[in-house]
Parts: structure tokens; C-alpha cells; sequence
């Protein structure tokens, strides 16, 4: 399972959520100021300075570009 944490606008949080898609692999979008706030972003993802952040089965791997070297 793949958690994408993102917000609008934001085009690598598009890219992020269309490559799930291409590759037909089951994710969950979180949109920031509706799914969380500020203090649970910076309680999940401590340092994290742009969007989207990511999850994959449980594991912290960071933006779009890690996403995409994980799952190619």
C-alpha cells in the first residue's frame, strides 16, 4: 500500500498519484488541509520540507523522485 501526503497545487503530487495509477498499484491520497494540518504533517514527517512525502508498505521514502526510483 502507497500513502501519498500532498496538497493543491502541486504537480510532483500529480505525478506521484498518476504513476500509481500507470503502474495499477493501490494507493491512498491524503490532501493537506483537509486529511491533515500543519502540526500532523510535522509530527509524521519531522524535517520535511516540500510535498508530497510517501509511504510505502509502512516505510518513509520521501518525494515523487524516490517513489519513482522504488517502483520504477
Amino acid at each position: 500500500m502507497i500513502e501519498i501526503y500532498g496538497k493543491t497545487p502541486c504537480p510532483f503530487c500529480d505525478m506521484a498519484k498518476n504513476l500509481c495509477e500507470m503502474k495499477d498499484l493501490e494507493y491512498k491520497y491524503f490532501h493537506y488541509g483537509k486529511d491533515f494540518n500543519r502540526e500532523e504533517m510535522l509530527e509524521k514527517f519531522p524535517g520535511a520540507r516540500t510535498f508530497p512525502q510517501i509511504i510505502v508498505e509502512g516505510e518513509k521514502i520521501g518525494g515523487y523522485d524516490k517513489l519513482k526510483e522504488k517502483i520504477g
